[in-house]
C-alpha cells in the first residue's frame, strides 16, 4: 500500500531539520524531552528512532531550557555545523551559537565564550538556517527577535566563511512582516536555490496559533532583493493546526504542526509532518497536512 501517515514523529519535536548522510537521516529540533538538541534518525523519513541529545553541553554564555530551532550543515564526512538559538544570559535575550562535531549526532561542542549573533537592541536573534549556493559559497539567515520588545522582525543573512563558524561580509535585510497574515512577525527562514532563482521560504504569526503558516519569497540573489508570493503556501488544514517552521528535502517539505482540537496546549507539544512539494515554474505548491498522506517520500 501507498502513503505514509502524519505526523511522522508523534512527539514534541518543534522546529525540525533533517540533514541526509548516506543512506540515512538525521533530524534536530528544539529542546524537548529528549534534551537540549533533539535528535533522531531514520531510513525512510517516515520511521524514526530517538537518538538522544546532539548538544548535551552548553557553552557557558548560556544555560539550559531556551535552546531552539537547530539546523546542520555538512561540511565533510567528518564534519557537520550546528547553528542553534539559546538564552545569551547577560543580555537576557536569545542569541545564535555555533558548535561543530565528527559525526551527525554529535556531541556537537561549542566552546565560544560568546554568541556568534546578539541582536539584544532588536530583541535577540534566532532561527538561524545554514545554507550553500551552487558556487560553493555559504550564508547564514536568521532573525531578530523583534517580537519579544515589540519591534519590527526582519530576515537577516550574512555569508559565512568556509569553515562556517564566523560571519564575514555585510548584513543584509531581506524581509519583515508587512502582510496581514503575518501578524507581528516573520521567522525561521529557508533558502532553496532552483533553477538559477532563490526561494525564501519563512513563517508567519504567532506560532501558538492556528495562524501560523509558511510563506515564500522569491529572491533574485542569495542576499535579495526578495519578492513575497502573498498569501501562505502551507497553512492550517482539518488535519493540522499552525503548520510552521518548514526546511525542504529534495521533493518533501518538513515542517511542525499542533493538533487541531489542542492548538498551543498539546502536552506533545508541535509534532514533525512531511508534504509533498511541487513547482509551478518559480511558484511551490505544497500539498496541506495531510494525516493520511497518498505519497511515499
Amino acid at each position: 500500500m501507498m502513503g505514509f501517515s502524519n505526523p511522522v514523529y508523534d512527539g514534541s519535536f518543534a522546529d525540525p531539520q533533517i540533514i541526509a548522510v548516506g543512506n540515512d537521516y538525521y533530524a534536530f529540533a528544539t529542546n524537548g524531552p529528549l534534551g537540549n538538541v533533539q535528535t533522531l534518525t531514520s531510513r525512510d523519513l517516515v520511521s524514526w528512532e530517538a537518538v538522544g541529545d546532539a548538544l548535551p553541553s552548553l557553552p557557558e554564555w548560556t544555560s539550559p531550557g531556551r535552546v531552539w530551532a537547530p539546523e546542520v550543515a555538512v561540511h565533510a564526512a567528518d564534519r557537520y555545523v550546528m547553528y542553534y538559538t539559546s538564552r545569551d544570559t547577560a543580555a537576557d535575550r536569545q542569541a545564535v551559537g555555533v558548535a561543530v562535531a565528527s559525526t551527525p549526532t554529535g556531541p556537537y561542542v561549542d566552546k565560544s565564550m560568546k554568541p556568534l549573533i546578539s541582536q539584544a537592541d532588536e530583541g535577540g536573534s534566532i532561527d538561524a538556517s545554514p545554507f550553500q549556493d551552487s558556487t560553493g559559497r555559504r550564508w547564514l539567515y536568521w532573525k531578530n527577535d523583534g517580537n519579544a520588545i515589540d519591534v519590527d522582525t526582519w530576515i537577516y543573512v550574512s555569508e559565512l566563511s568556509a569553515d562556517g563558524l564566523t560571519l564575514v561580509g555585510p548584513v543584509h535585510r531581506l524581509i519583515k512582516q508587512d502582510l496581514p497574515w503575518e501578524g507581528n512577525l516573520v521567522e525561521a527562514p529557508y533558502m532553496v536555490e532552483r533553477d538559477g532563482k532563490f526561494h525564501l521560504f519563512y513563517s508567519g504569526n504567532a506560532f501558538d496559533e492556528a495562524s501560523y503558516a509558511v510563506g515564500h519569497a522569491l529572491c533574485e540573489s542569495p542576499t535579495g532583493p526578495c519578492v513575497k508570493s502573498g498569501d501562505p503556501i502551507l497553512s492550517t488544514s482539518p488535519d493540522a493546526a499552525g503548520p510552521g517552521h518548514n526546511m525542504v528535502l529534495g521533493d518533501w517539505f518538513v515542517y511542525h504542526a499542533w493538533n487541531p482540537a489542542q492548538v498551543g496546549t498539546d502536552p506533545k507539544g508541535r509534532t514533525m509532518w512531511l508534504s509533498h512539494l511541487t513547482w509551478n515554474g518559480n511558484t511551490p505548491i505544497v500539498q496541506p497536512p495531510l494525516r493520511n498522506n497518498p505519497t511515499d517520500p
